[in-house]
């Protein structure tokens, strides 16, 4: 018997974004060494994953973790395989991101106003007017555009956000000159049928545009929604080493969903990732002693779903005594 979970054909293949050393890192109380960041994203850039969000080029006043966003990118080791990502957050980060040769920037904007203001100090018209002049700036670099638009389901000063108002900013994008799209759950207030729906509209209405799904597991719903973006249609999405992260400017915004839980799940899907799965429960496991706490990940905790381990010695001889033939 063919029996499908989902209505529709599933993605041949998913790609994964990291986003641990810029979201991940980025609300740490303990400052992560640049050494580290390095070596985290050079055995990142060798797992298999579409894309790496390296750091952020914000104040450092505002965001002392990623206060060395510019030797981290200069330090890295690239793989001509991976987009190394930096997100900016105006004309300055800009120029720096110029500087430092990213592959792609990644501009925020929040659906809500006052989330827009809490984060970036800015109305959502000024911030539209600044994408306007960097996708200006950047023109002629090379360097790609992709833009984010935040609390795109809910705010947590301003509730649960219109579906059309979602629908009608990412139109907005579009024309300002951005190319890529990420649909982000900043503080995880989504559902999975609020997911599907808005995904399912924008693939119909923008069948050529490359969303990504930003999802964070706030509330437990983080691989629900995925499993809802995927019925959708959405084939990429980023996702945080060990379940790390969390908007700064939100009340209760903790992790993203965490990347090896998500790549165990999707391949349970028989959906390709081509991560390396094994690459990646390894090096989560050594984030604790990094940021100085457990992260929130199931799958570096528990192991992989098919991993098993040996009966202790007692209950393999019970084992092999209740088993073995008696005599007739």
């Amino acid at each position: 018997m063919n029996i499908s979970l989902f209505a529709s054909p599933l993605p041949q293949a998913v790609r994964v974004n990291e986003v641990v050393t810029r979201d991940g890192f980025q609300s740490e109380d303990r400052f992560v060494p640049t050494t580290d960041k390095v070596a985290m994203i050079d055995r990142l850039s060798n797992l298999g994953l579409h894309k790496i969000e390296v750091t952020s080029f914000v104040s450092p006043k505002a965001i002392p973790n990623l206060s060395d966003a510019a030797e981290v990118m200069q330090q890295i080791t690239r793989n001509p395989a991976v987009t190394y990502v930096a997100l900016i957050p105006n004309e300055k980060g800009a120029a720096r991101a110029v500087e430092s040769q990213v592959d792609e920037v990644n501009l925020v904007m929040s659906l809500s106003e006052d989330h827009n203001l809490s984060n970036m100090r800015m109305t959502c018209a000024e911030s539209l007017a600044q994408f306007e002049r960097i996708v200006q700036q950047l023109s002629g670099t090379g360097i790609r555009i992709n833009g984010s638009l935040a609390t795109s389901f809910g705010c947590p000063f301003a509730g649960l956000q219109p579906q059309q108002k979602a629908l009608d900013m990412v139109a907005r994008y579009l024309d300002s000159g951005i190319e890529t799209i990420t649909i982000a759950d900043t503080t995880g207030m989504a559902g999975p049928k609020q997911v599907f729906e808005l995904c399912h509209d924008l693939r119909q209405r923008y069948p050529s545009v490359d969303f990504t799904l930003h999802l964070h597991n706030t509330r437990g719903m983080g691989l629900a929604n995925v499993m809802a973006g995927l019925a959708a249609g959405i084939d990429q999405y980023d996702a945080s080493l060990g379940g790390l992260g969390g908007c700064p400017y939100a009340p209760g915004a903790t992790g993203n969903i965490c990347t090896e839980d998500l790549v165990q799940m999707i391949e349970t899907l028989a959906v390709d990732t081509h991560v390396d799965l094994n690459g990646l429960v390894e090096l989560s496991r050594t984030l604790p002693a990094l940021v100085g706490h457990e992260t929130p990940g199931q799958v570096s905790k528990a192991g992989l779903c098919d991993e098993t381990r040996p009966l202790s010695a007692n209950l393999q001889a019970l084992k092999e005594a209740k088993l073995s033939p008696h005599p007739i």
